[in-house]
């Protein structure tokens, strides 16, 4: 919501502004359509020439997200804790074997199955699957596990970051473009040198429209995009972190609920669970579970 309310805001300011400064729109208007074919068309094939399919797709896939925000709500994090807390739980009362048939099949556990929404996600089961999966391989050393961990999230994350890092591209490259709009348009104008000064002005003006689309559409549009899409990319992120807190803690002896409690500090404030509200919700567990 607030990014539309964004957009509104940055294009009744600066045209608000241009008008009532005694602008008229008729150069802009006429000039605006082939600006912003030569720039936007520029800005969208070196798009499309520095990224891989994957990345445009992704991109293209993830724009919903600038108003819908991250995907992860308190729920998912109430669940996510609840789900480490009886796979810790399981582990230090029945032992690693208990815990097989959950992380091999974790499609067919009731475990997973009881968390629709982390079992989805096929990087968070299979980070936590692969994580416990050491631990039954006899690696308990909470720091090789930790630095594995490390690893898996970095390569995640710089993968699933990729739009980000296009959308920025394209607004460092916007400004160039929009100066190469105006050169375009000098040319233009210097080719019609014996027209008359009024004539000179207009085409001088309509040239000068390229240079402010560049910058106008760098900083006051694409650019915010992507910097709201890595806020975002960031904040999503912080949901499998709080598993290698979980799973770390529980590999340096702590008990479940302690792992669980080193966990839930690692939520974002916004959507985080009070001491007591995990408490509650942990204790509404079944009580094969808790």
């Amino acid at each position: 919501m607030f990014q539309i309310i964004g957009v509104v805001v940055v294009f009744a300011m600066v045209f608000g502004g241009f008008m009532l400064a005694g602008g008229h729109f008729d150069v802009i208007l006429k000039a605006l359509p082939f600006e912003l074919m030569m720039i936007g068309g520029a800005a969208l094939g070196a798009f499309l020439i520095g990224n891989s399919s994957k990345t445009i797709m992704k991109t293209a896939k993830d724009f919903a997200k600038l108003i819908s925000g991250p995907k992860w709500k308190a729920a998912d994090y109430q669940d996510l804790l609840s789900l480490l807390f009886t796979l810790t739980k399981t582990m230090k009362t029945k032992g690693v074997i208990a815990l097989e048939t959950h992380i091999e099949q974790p499609h067919d556990s009731a475990i997973f199955n009881a968390y629709p929404r982390v079992l989805k996600d096929h990087f968070a089961t299979d980070f936590i699957c692969d994580t416990l999966r050491m631990m039954t391989m006899n690696l308990e050393d909470p720091h090789q596990v930790e630095d594995a961990m490390e690893r898996q999230l970095e390569k995640h994350h710089h993968e699933v970051t990729g739009p980000a890092r296009a959308l920025q591209s394209m607004a460092d490259a916007l400004p160039a473009l929009g100066i190469v709009a105006a050169v375009l348009g000098v040319i233009k104008t210097m080719g019609a040198i014996d027209s008359p000064p009024e004539y000179l002005g207009k085409m001088i003006g309509s040239a000068l429209v390229g240079t402010f689309l560049g910058v106008f559409l760098a900083y006051g549009m694409v650019g915010p995009f992507a910097v709201r899409m890595q806020e975002i990319y960031d904040e999503e992120h912080q949901f499998y972190k709080i598993i290698q807190d979980v799973l770390v803690a529980h590999l340096h002896g702590n008990a479940a609920q302690i792992s669980v409690e080193i966990g839930r500090g690692g939520v974002p404030t916004a959507v985080q669970p009070s001491f007591a509200q995990l408490e509650e919700h942990l204790g509404a567990l079944p009580s094969e579970a808790a």
